[in-house]
């Protein structure tokens, strides 16, 4: 299979080691690009809620094609979010062509572009944890209800239906918070004089150009790969939104070598004792 060349690959909000990671599509996506740049905007791996039980093959085969990509010369930037913030104590350490950060800031093609996260700007996270901890654990069982829910659906012959996107578009203290969010982050790059800013953490995929009194920006957000299966990617000058649409099998269930076994291993070994 040919890969697609591509300068620049932002993800977030894969949440591997939970329920509702859709690790599959994420790895046959992966199979498909060749990019120079990759950049993991945050709660790649979800500590949080980390199950020595519940961690499968194809969660592993994500890590795997992450590594392959720093072996075979691709920057990896893992910027840390609040579900992997366990990994900020190794924040500035680079190991070949993977590095792990809070932040990045890169000239593209003459113009700035800031890289973070945001839950920064999350109150829930900053001053109330147990709050922001148990609200995830709720929306895996909520994602999961989901599903099975979209089964049925199929099976009915009956289009699938997003409980959380129902919510968040219902509950104006969701949208407000999702507007306030995308609001701050811009405000900010336009005080730093950022050309782009990019972000993860609300699971919402956007690009969209902010304004106000200062100037402008160009807010771009990756989304996640738990409903909305989204990434961004930079070629030719130019940003694009990328879905995943079905568009091609990978099995993920293969045999996976020996040393991916000793890698898996010491993965699970670093995030037990590691775990507040």
């Amino acid at each position: 299979m040919k890969k697609r060349i591509v300068d620049i690959v932002v993800l977030s909000d894969v949440h591997l080691g939970t329920y509702g990671c859709h690790a599959k599509e994420l790895v046959a996506y992966l199979s498909t690009i060749k990019p120079k740049t990759l950049i993991l905007n945050g709660d790649i791996i979800d500590i949080w809620q980390f199950r020595k039980s519940y961690f499968p093959k194809s969660h592993m085969k994500v890590v795997k094609r992450i590594l392959d990509f720093a072996a075979k010369g691709t920057n990896v930037y893992y910027i840390t979010g609040n579900h992997d913030e366990m990994l900020r104590k190794f924040s500035d350490t680079t190991m070949g062509n993977f590095s792990i950060v809070d932040k990045v800031v890169l000239e593209i093609d003459g113009k700035k572009a800031w890289f973070f996260h945001g839950d920064v700007f999350d109150n829930s996270v900053n001053h109330a944890k147990w709050i922001a901890k148990l609200g995830g654990i709720g929306y895996d069982y909520l994602i999961l209800l989901n599903r099975f829910i979209n089964w049925c659906l199929v099976k009915m012959g009956r289009e699938p239906y997003s409980l959380s996107k129902k919510i968040k578009s219902s509950v104006k203290k969701a949208v407000k918070f999702i507007s306030d969010f995308e609001t701050i982050a811009s405000d900010l790059a336009i005080e730093n004089n950022y050309d782009y800013v990019v972000c993860g953490h609300i699971h919402e995929p956007k690009m969209v150009v902010k304004e106000n009194k200062k100037g402008s920006v160009n807010y771009l957000n990756s989304g996640d790969w738990i409903e909305n299966l989204t990434a961004l990617e930079y070629n030719d000058q130019e940003w694009k939104l990328y879905r995943y649409m079905n568009e091609v099998e990978v099995d993920t269930e293969e045999e996976i070598s020996n040393h991916d076994v000793k890698l898996e291993n010491e993965l699970m070994t670093a995030l037990l004792f590691n775990r507040k």
